[in-house]
């Protein structure tokens, strides 16, 4: 190749290494797709992974929503609006509350996404999923059996439990004196109701030691009222 035609193809060369860039430049930068996370369940009920501390005294129900707010907080999930599935006496010219008309209409699933109830009337049916495989923790933890019995004050009906002295420890203001009514979340054990999720029995006092002498923790339900 004379020096001619070497000239040309290196004219030729640096002509096709000035479009390349060109196109580069003008070019958008191509990237992966993006994975997104998979979605997070939809958690609207759950069972409190510790009590308060002070036995079945949770502060009343303001209190006790109040820790299930927390609780769904931790976990990502405090944009919800959180209620007990707690009844109490009427006190201080204010009526009787009712758990049933306080944790909003449903539906609920729990932290699996396992759906637990379609509605205020399904849950308090033979046809609620409530049992030891689904009534998990707010963290998605099963509960263990000695901590079967959790707070209620209710009957099975979801009104509030009547019959008694006291059956909400004095409208979950004591830690002492007084009885609460409870339910096992596992559907097994003893009491009237043992296969009730929310009125199996009356626990034997409202402090700590009492609750767990029964198998119980000062744990609650809480759903999602929103």
């Amino acid at each position: 190749m004379g020096p001619p035609e070497l000239l040309r193809a290196r004219v030729l060369i640096a002509g096709l290494r000035a479009l390349t860039l060109c196109f580069c430049l003008l070019s958008p930068a191509v990237t992966p797709a993006r994975q997104l996370p998979p979605s997070a369940p939809a958690m609207s009920f759950f069972i409190t992974s510790v009590g308060r501390g002070f036995g079945a005294d949770l502060g009343g129900l303001a209190g006790a929503d109040a820790h299930c707010q927390q609780l769904a907080g931790a976990v990502g999930y405090g944009v919800r609006l959180w209620r007990a599935y707690l009844s109490a006496p009427a006190s201080a010219g204010r009526p009787a509350v009712h758990a049933r008309d306080r944790i909003g209409q449903g539906p609920w699933a729990n932290a699996a996404g396992v759906p637990i109830a379609s509605s205020v009337a399904d849950l308090h049916s033979d046809r609620n999923a409530i049992d030891r495989d689904t009534a998990l923790s707010e963290k998605g933890n099963a509960i263990a059996p000695g901590r079967h019995d959790i707070l209620t004050g209710s009957a099975v009906d979801g009104t509030l439990a009547v019959g008694g002295a006291d059956t909400t420890c004095h409208g979950w203001t004591s830690h002492g004196a007084g009885r609460a009514m409870l339910g096992h979340h596992n559907r097994s054990g003893g009491g009237e109701r043992p296969m009730s999720w929310n009125s199996a029995h009356l626990s034997r006092g409202c402090s700590q030691a009492d609750l767990r002498a029964s198998m119980g923790d000062a744990l609650m339900y809480c759903f999602a009222a929103d």
